[in-house]
């Protein structure tokens, strides 16, 4: 039976991420930093799919939750086959209205704990000949929309670089681009949705499905909906002052993911 860690894994894509393998038989490490929340749901995917649900606890803005984490990925003993780096958020305000902290916080999640946790789960993938990992990025990475866009970048570019040069190891990773999806996210950070139509949001359970899908056939890059292939096509073909403009109105009070 293969395992799989998810970080972020008590709420939204991660908690989605956690009931679709744990329902296909993978026995699951899932990582967040509510220990209450993190036993609930593993009792509840342990009783209803009989698959085997480990609670790690971790902070991963800080050095002791990210070694942690990077430790269980690299147990030996037991093998991990599957990360999914969903732990993320969100602050609102635009530049110089967040303090440097949170924005050094926030490099700290999407980044560094990323590449570290990437790091250690495909070496050991690497010398078993197999495993994947998805990091969970944003098509906020496309536009310039301040700390989160760029560090949302800085995840797509790391994972298809790093696909590229573990070609052929069995090992495959992927960045996940979703939009706007119903979970804590927006909450946690204090921003508004009023102003998102109903088309723009997604559902994480089928997001998920599809993410899932993309990455058995090998996809470095997934945007798991039409809708949102379709408006990254004419992002690319937008001027960027012009995309600026409008993540500046808009894309700091509320962001994808």
């Amino acid at each position: 039976m293969t395992t799989a860690l998810i970080t972020g894994a008590t709420a939204g894509i991660g908690a989605a991420f956690a009931r679709k393998l744990a329902a296909e038989g993978h026995d699951v490490v899932l990582v967040a930093r509510d220990v209450k929340r993190l036993r609930e749901q593993a009792t509840e995917l342990h009783d209803r799919h009989g698959v085997e649900a480990e609670v790690l606890a971790a902070d991963l803005a800080e050095e002791k939750g990210i070694a942690a984490v990077e430790a269980r990925l690299s147990d030996p003993r037991q093998p991990v086959d599957l990360l999914v780096n969903n732990a993320g958020f969100g602050n609102k305000g635009r530049f110089l209205e967040v303090s440097m902290a949170d924005e050094l916080k926030m490099l700290t999640v999407h980044c560094e704990a990323v590449l570290r946790l990437t790091s250690a789960a495909a070496e050991s993938m690497r010398a078993r000949g197999r495993g994947g990992v998805v990091n969970v990025a944003s098509v906020a990475a496309f536009v310039p929309r301040g700390t989160y866009g760029a560090s949302k970048a800085w995840v797509v570019q790391f994972t298809q670089g790093a696909a590229r040069d573990l070609a052929g190891s069995g090992v495959r990773l992927m960045a996940l681009c979703p939009g706007f999806v119903r979970t804590e996210f927006h909450e946690r950070a204090g921003m508004g949705t009023d102003n998102i139509p109903g088309w723009m949001w997604l559902d994480a359970d089928k997001l998920v499905a599809t993410a899932l899908a993309d990455l058995a056939r090998g996809k470095t890059l997934s945007i798991p909906d039409p809708r949102y292939k379709a408006l990254m096509g004419v992002v690319k073909l937008a001027p960027r002052g012009l995309l600026g403009g409008v993540s500046s109105k808009a894309g700091r009070k509320y962001g994808p993911k």
